[in-house]
């Protein structure tokens, strides 16, 4: 390992930034040395900002004073993540959460100062119908949000209030709306204004509601209007990272601000079934920044490497792991989670992706994240441009190897992996939005005369000319009824191909028409089958094999998820304790987490029931059928399986109302010996 000297030597030749410090500060060199090797931690950045404390603590407030001692402290901050992570005794995440907290802590000590010194003249905002002080609510969006935070990140803010009403114990009273905004503007110069010691953080505020043009602050009632009328598809992924960083965690007002947020938030950004129409949706969005990132690029002068936006960049990684939430997450809690590289190690966990694939997206992450701090720290400048000159890329590769060096040859090695990790990104991330055009639902146009063939489809086609003169038909997206007739379209072409009597090919082919028809209306559903047409084949299989699955399927169109790909059957006839108790975990969680909301939790706790029966019947009955295993399961097999999954859902059934006819006769709350016979 590279000594001290040759560490502050190797940061000073890859930070213009870093060297300015050290020369106009000589003293930081040696506190420097006194905390090599410590992590830098909660305690650590509590530390650097208690002179910022002590300024903000004092009865008349400095506030240039204050500005000072929170950028002193910042570049100090700077300097010590910079060192550590240039010499590899950092990971990433120290960096990412770092930064993160001293955003945290240095935006609450700036409000507790601007708080005390706006009391002293307009008193504090009061809620009459709360009869206590209503805080300013701030909310952390993007990396800050997810504590993943870069050495030159701005931050994205939010400002909230729960209750309208005026100021008490003032010399004058103010609107409480008034006196956030005042509170917000202070907050913002304190924090990302410059002056001869920099500045703390860059604040960005479009993300509020009606970004630039919407007031600074806004009440709950606000944003939930907002969101309910106005709220765009793409402030679902941001809300994603949202994260109440003021009253900070601990504080006695952070649980029940924190609680009432997730109300307003959590049913925006989540449905309460399986979401498939965010992929084209993110893959919408990711085209427009795509084209965005090669418009800027391109007025670069050579600089069009932008590894954050470009293909293959960060922003890719991001948008596959929001995918997975935005579609899960209403489901299950535990995609309501914002780090990256957590959310990818669920998707391993889960086995919706590879084991092998989320390794790659997670070195990639690593790499490309580690990149952009080096690009940043040079002169402390918010990009994520790759340089074209090969000097700047020498001196790049350099500072990924470390001052120990990694690379025998740095720059061409170098280049060679980050050309690696980038090709697997966005092969991944094709492959994941289905990119490839071939490979998804022709949504165009079916032809105007085409129709099912008549002598091998009979009463199918009788119900094609039904569809296309209906009034349902013409009443639909233009879009949907492209879905719907495409489908048809591919589900004859399908048929056609199956060795079956036409007797056999015509009643399946009118069991999807009344299963299109079930979920017509209801996009998400039709969006499973247009971007993953390949599923249509179990969906025939099935449609030809159980009149009683087909109408099961139609009544229950959320099971189409299990017709994607058939990876629970096998487990079930496997393992099947294994199967039942991770099945009885997963519905505990869910369980646990609807009885937690509040008002309609018991009607939520019943539809997640509702739901883990229909799940797991039409499960066994694909395994009964033979879809997705090698031999269908036997009668005996059936019953024994159905039986497991009665005693399932009344031992859940029973641990959840217990406690609630223990409180309401006075009996002890542990579960009692208390038998269900059958």
């Amino acid at each position: 390992m590279a000594s001290f000297d040759q560490q502050i030597d190797f940061l000073q030749r890859h930070s213009v930034f870093a060297g300015r410090w050290l020369q106009a500060r000589p003293d930081w060199t040696p506190w420097l040395k006194e905390r090599q090797g410590q992590p830098v931690n909660l305690a650590a950045i509590k530390a650097l900002l208690e002179p910022a404390q002590s300024v903000a603590a004092e009865p008349e407030l400095d506030e240039g004073k204050l500005m000072t001692e929170l950028r002193l402290a910042r570049q100090k901050l700077m300097l010590c993540l910079g060192l550590r992570d240039l010499s590899g005794q950092a990971p990433l995440a120290e960096v990412t959460e770092a930064l993160s907290m001293f955003a945290e802590q240095s935006v609450a000590i700036a409000l507790e100062a601007i708080r005390a010194d706006l009391k002293m003249r307009f008193g504090i905002p009061w809620s009459a119908e709360g009869n206590c002080e209503v805080p300013l609510m701030v909310v952390g969006m993007g990396k800050l949000g997810g504590y993943e935070l870069n050495l030159s990140s701005d931050i994205d803010l939010i400002f909230l209030y729960e209750y309208e009403g005026d100021t008490q114990g003032g010399e004058k009273s103010l609107s409480n709306h008034e006196w956030f905004t005042r509170m917000g503007k202070r907050l913002i110069k304190i924090i990302s204004e410059h002056d001869a010691n920099g500045f703390v953080f860059r604040v960005d505020m479009r993300l509020r509601p009606n970004g630039d043009s919407g007031p600074l602050v806004c009440s709950l009632d606000m944003l939930e209007v907002y969101l309910t009328v106005q709220g765009r598809e793409w402030e679902r992924y941001a809300w994603i990272k949202g994260r109440l960083i003021y009253p900070l965690t601990g504080s006695a007002d952070h649980a029940r601000c924190e609680k009432a947020l997730d109300q307003l938030i959590r049913p925006f950004v989540y449905r309460r079934h399986l979401d498939y129409g965010v992929i084209a949706a993110i893959r919408d969005l990711h085209t427009q920044i795509q084209r965005e990132a090669e418009k800027r690029s391109a007025n670069r002068h050579g600089r069009s490497h932008d590894i954050k936006l470009g293909r293959g960049g960060i922003r890719e990684i991001e948008f596959l792991a929001q995918m997975f939430q935005l579609m899960r997450g209403g489901t299950d809690p535990r995609f309501r989670i914002r780090p990256t590289l957590q959310v990818l190690q669920l998707l391993a966990q889960q086995n919706l992706l590879p084991a092998d694939e989320v390794h790659d997206l997670t070195e990639a992450y690593i790499f490309l994240r580690r990149l952009e701090h080096r690009i940043q720290l040079w002169e402390d400048q918010q990009t994520h441009y790759f340089p074209e000159e090969t000097e700047s890329r020498a001196r790049l590769a350099e500072a990924m190897a470390g001052p120990d060096g990694q690379y025998e040859a740095p720059l061409p090695a170098f280049l060679e992996e980050l050309t690696r990790h980038q090709d697997r990104v966005a092969r991944l991330f094709e492959k994941a939005f289905v990119l490839d055009d071939k490979t998804r639902l022709d949504t165009e146009s079916v032809a105007s005369d085409w129709q099912p063939n008549c002598d091998r489809y009979p009463e199918a086609c009788q119900r094609w000319q039904a569809w296309l003169e209906s009034s349902k038909q013409r009443s639909l997206p233009e879009k949907s009824r492209h879905i719907f007739n495409n489908l048809i379209y591919k589900a004859t072409e399908q048929l056609e191909q199956d060795t079956i009597s036409a007797a056999v090919a015509d009643q399946t082919l009118l069991r999807f028409f009344d299963l299109l028809e079930a979920i017509a209306r209801r996009s998400a559903y039709l969006s499973i089958l247009a971007e993953y047409p390949s599923a249509l084949h179990n969906i025939l299989a099935l449609l030809q094999a159980s009149q009683w699955g087909a109408s099961y399927l139609s009544r229950h169109p959320h099971l189409l998820d299990y017709l994607l790909a058939t990876r629970s059957e096998s487990e079930l006839v496997n393992h099947p304790e294994a199967y039942w108790n991770g099945v009885k975990a997963d519905l505990d969680m869910r369980l646990d987490d609807a009885l937690a909301e509040g008002d309609g939790a018991a009607e939520h706790a019943m539809d997640i029931l509702r739901v883990t029966h229909h799940t797991e019947t039409f499960i066994t009955l694909l395994a009964d059928l033979g879809i997705g295993i090698a031999k269908p399961l036997s009668v005996e097999a059936v019953s024994d399986r159905l039986s497991a999954l009665a005693d399932l859902i009344l031992q859940a059934s029973f641990e959840r109302i217990w406690p609630g006819v223990a409180k309401k006769f006075d009996l002890d709350s542990s579960l009692p010996s208390f038998a269900v016979i059958g």
